[in-house]
């Protein structure tokens, strides 16, 4: 498995799990929707969350809430692209959860380091953008039917082969299309079309997944899943969304998406503690 990420400014590397900070400029969010909306609120977000040890930023201006409206590509835009233009200042890796080729194209271009996209780069010109950008990151996502339909009907069958099966044909797209191995990261996507067993199956057998040779990143971060088992509401469930973040690099995964930074930061150097004395 790479080793390293190669993304558009920088060559992340995931020897050691690194941390993916949220940054949601919306007014929807399921988690913070509103909080860090505008230029301004996002940033200074953005600048608390590197200081308590994020090593990458991940900028959405869309919520994909089960059963969020799309939001236009123009809205999109406005709330995005000048967050990114000052976020690439930091000096950090800054990643764009978008899905239209339109905004990656504009962040790419404003000097964006990753795309992170829910749809698998499916969309239309999706692939050929981030071909067309030789060093630029992307994170591919396993995603059951749409933002505003995967609440309704979830997988059948056994998600982790589904997961599997899809996140290959879509690598092989992406190396049809030249671009290397090097760039590609994987997510399967939690609570994404899939019901709370099969989030916890692809947990449990995250590993099954490490087969592809690729990075994984997990992004249970207050998920309902978590809601539900714990029986807690969005903003209570920070001990829950860590503990899935240490379970899933425990279980491979080499980024992991969260809200709550600190504590991640904290519980991950645990972790490496631990493991430093693995070969004693």
């Amino acid at each position: 498995m790479n080793t390293c990420w190669q993304v558009t400014r920088f060559d992340i590397d995931l020897r050691r799990p690194r941390v993916m900070g949220i940054v949601n400029v919306t007014p929807d969010s399921f988690s913070d929707g509103g909080r860090h909306a505008g230029t301004s609120a996002a940033m200074a977000h953005a600048e608390r969350l590197l200081k308590e040890g994020a090593d990458i930023l991940d900028i959405g201006g869309e919520s994909t809430r089960p059963g969020s409206p799309a939001v236009p590509l123009d809205e999109e835009l406005a709330r995005v692209l000048p967050v990114v233009k000052e976020a690439v200042r930091l000096q950090v890796p800054v990643s764009v959860d978008t899905y239209k080729p339109e905004v990656m194209q504009a962040v790419l271009d404003a000097g964006a380091d990753i795309i992170n996209d829910i749809w698998a780069l499916r969309q239309a010109g999706a692939r050929e953008i981030i071909a067309a950008h030789p060093r630029s990151g992307v994170c591919l996502m396993h995603m059951h039917q749409t933002p505003q339909t995967m609440h309704l009907e979830h997988m059948q069958a056994d998600p982790v082969a589904q997961v599997r099966q899809f996140l290959a044909e879509q690598v092989a797209c992406l190396e049809q299309l030249g671009v290397a191995r090097e760039r590609i990261t994987l997510d399967y996507g939690i609570g994404f079309g899939k019901s709370v067993e099969q989030n916890f199956a692809l947990l449990a057998r995250q590993q099954d997944l490490l087969d592809l040779d690729l990075p994984l990143l997990a992004g249970w971060s207050r998920k309902g899943s978590l809601g539900t088992v714990t029986g807690l509401p969005v903003h209570e469930r920070m001990v829950p969304s860590v503990t899935a973040a240490v379970l899933a690099v425990e279980r491979g995964a080499r980024v992991v998406r969260v809200h709550d930074v600190a504590d991640t930061v904290a519980a991950l150097k645990i972790w490496n503690a631990m493991h430093a004395h693995d070969a004693a």
